[in-house]
């Protein structure tokens, strides 16, 4: 286990991207494991996934009680009940693979969640795709803590507070079950719950930060930036990772 100490340095540098996760994450409802996961791990690699599932519970938890009166849940227990047999064998592959290749993984799935944002895919709300779309929410949550893009591509066609609502209530419960699912299989200890306290003010800001901008900043150009910003961050993880593989 890493020693329960994080470098100055790295903790401004974690808690920067962190502010800048909670952010998009309470601006338009997904985004703090998607900008922050490749980032953090680049920083410090003991940060994916377990604190970035316990940020991004606190995040869920905030945006909901702003968002509450939109809520609708019907039918997201389909997608939380995927997310238990995704969960399982995300952490599977993560207590078998090298860290290099779990950087790399990283990196193709924020690839993948670009990609499919870009195409801005319309598909079918059930019972069966959202049960899909949790068994995969759960991979990619218990490999990198990205487990959102599935669920908001599924759901893409809602108004933007019930969007916001409905995938909150998804991260609140998906991430309790990945948190039990980790610490089962002993990837949950103290050390993840101290990186998680010293990085909690960072999601406040940020999520204060966003309460003043909500109702005025451009919601399309705040997606480009964001798509950006993980593109990034996914070609430099990659290259780091490829880096280390050869």
């Amino acid at each position: 286990m890493p020693a329960l100490v994080l470098d100055p340095q790295i903790l401004a540098l974690a808690s920067l991207v962190v502010f800048v996760g909670a952010l998009t994450q309470s601006l338009i409802g997904f985004g703090m494991a998607v900008v922050a996961a490749p980032l953090l791990y680049l920083i410090e690699p003991s940060l994916v996934p377990a604190p970035v599932i316990l940020m991004g519970f606190s995040i869920a938890l905030l945006t909901l009680l702003r968002e509450r009166g939109a809520l609708e849940f019907n039918g997201l227990q389909y997608a939380l009940l995927g997310r238990i047999p995704g969960g399982l064998i995300g952490a599977g592959l993560l207590l078998v693979a090298p860290q290099a290749v779990l950087g790399m993984t990283i990196a193709i799935i924020v690839a993948i969640a670009v990609l499919l944002s870009l195409l801005r895919l319309n598909l079918v709300v059930n019972r069966r795709s959202l049960f899909i779309a949790g068994v995969i929410s759960g991979i990619f949550g218990n490999i990198a803590a990205i487990g959102g893009p599935p669920l908001a591509i599924l759901l893409s066609g809602k108004d933007a507070k019930q969007f916001r609502a409905a995938l909150s209530a998804f991260f609140i419960f998906s991430s309790t079950i990945a948190m039990v699912i980790l610490g089962l299989t002993g990837l949950l200890t103290l050390h993840h719950f101290y990186c998680s306290a010293l990085l909690l003010p960072s999601v406040l800001l940020g999520y204060l930060t966003a309460n003043r901008l909500v109702g005025r900043i451009d919601k399309n150009k705040t997606r480009i930036m964001t798509l950006v910003l993980c593109s990034l961050s996914a070609i430099l993880l990659a290259a780091k990772s490829l880096s280390s593989l050869l």
